[in-house]
């Protein structure tokens, strides 16, 4: 498996993971026992998703000529 494989996977893993903790700090928020500190974590996972994201499209247009495999 590539270097460029590998990113795209974790990358990706990476991306998933952080929405479900964000929709679980969102979800717990809205509970009538929610704090702050909940919905730290479902800002911070929305803003890791999304730098991620910024990464993993950066990343790809780096190695574009290097193949997946």
């Amino acid at each position: 498996m590539s270097l460029k494989a590998l990113h795209i996977v974790f990358v990706t893993a990476s991306v998933v993971l952080a929405a479900v903790v964000a929709f679980w700090g969102f979800s717990n928020y809205m509970t009538p026992e929610g704090t702050r500190t909940d919905l730290t974590y479902g800002i911070a996972s929305v803003a890791s998703g999304l730098a991620l994201l910024v990464y993993g499209r950066y990343f790809l247009k780096k190695l574009k000529k290097i193949s997946y495999l």
